[in-house]
């Protein structure tokens, strides 16, 4: 190969991100009332991440599947390793990679034109068993490594509100958008307001796990938080799909 060869792979390489990441930029989905750090954090992260991965020619599913092995990781760490100052920072690093990994798999479905039923399938399953996943391991290495059965016990409720919450919403998006309405999702200062329920801020409040007690004020109060929200939610949500059957009847 001549000396030009790998030059232009390189500047080819190149070109296809910028490509990539132009048309992402253009194509987002609206951010109103998305909760801060996913809106003005995590998404932008991931439209780079998604141009480097469509460049290198990963599919969405292989984003996906390393999204789930970068939250796996650190969930393993959290399992495995005694509470110490140091942990903290690679549990956190890791379940933001898989959070950042997670929001870049339909933006690569996006940019290739791969999005499929399968992919999509696959991102929410995924997502369903992470989500409490995460919550449970911090439960059992609570039991196992610091002895303390009230904070395992809000760390299980909390999987318990985050599954629910979940399935609250995938159900309720597709019912909504089925019927062939707009979402209603507030402004700006519903993104700030939702900060605490962000899954962004769970991720990065584990930098504080080696520190005993601060952590666990803060996970606490995230999980009241979480509970409360989630009860405000399934209410509107409730009161929306009614609207909607009634509406259907009158039609």
């Amino acid at each position: 190969m001549s000396a030009a060869g790998p030059v232009a792979a390189r500047a080819g390489w190149g070109g296809r991100v910028r490509r990539y990441r132009a048309e992402l930029d253009a194509a987002q989905k609206p951010g109103d009332g998305v909760p801060a750090y996913t809106r003005w954090v995590n998404r932008r992260g991931a439209r780079l991440v998604a141009a480097l991965a469509a460049a290198s020619g990963l599919t969405p599913n292989a984003v996906s599947a390393l999204s789930f092995l970068l939250s796996a990781l650190g969930m393993v760490v959290l399992l495995v390793c005694r509470p110490a100052a140091w942990v903290g920072l690679p549990v956190a690093v890791l379940l933001a990679l898989g959070y950042l990994f997670d929001s870049a798999d339909g933006q690569v479905s996006r940019v290739t034109h791969a999005a499929s039923r399968t992919g999509e399938w696959i991102d929410h399953v995924a997502d369903a068993f992470r989500s409490p996943a995460i919550h449970l391991s911090l439960a059992v290495t609570t039991v196992l490594h610091s002895g303390r059965p009230w904070f395992a016990l809000v760390a299980v409720v909390h999987a318990w509100v985050t599954s629910g919450q979940f399935l609250s919403q995938i159900l309720a998006e597709q019912f909504v958008r089925a019927a062939g309405r707009k979402q209603t999702r507030g402004g700006t200062l519903r993104s700030i307001v939702l900060l605490p329920t962000d899954p962004g801020t769970l991720c990065w409040s584990f930098l504080l796990y080696g520190l005993g007690a601060p952590f666990r004020v803060v996970y606490t109060l995230l999980a009241v938080i979480a509970l409360a929200h989630s009860m405000l939610s399934l209410t509107r949500r409730y009161r929306d799909l009614r609207a909607l059957d009634a509406a259907a009847r009158e039609g």
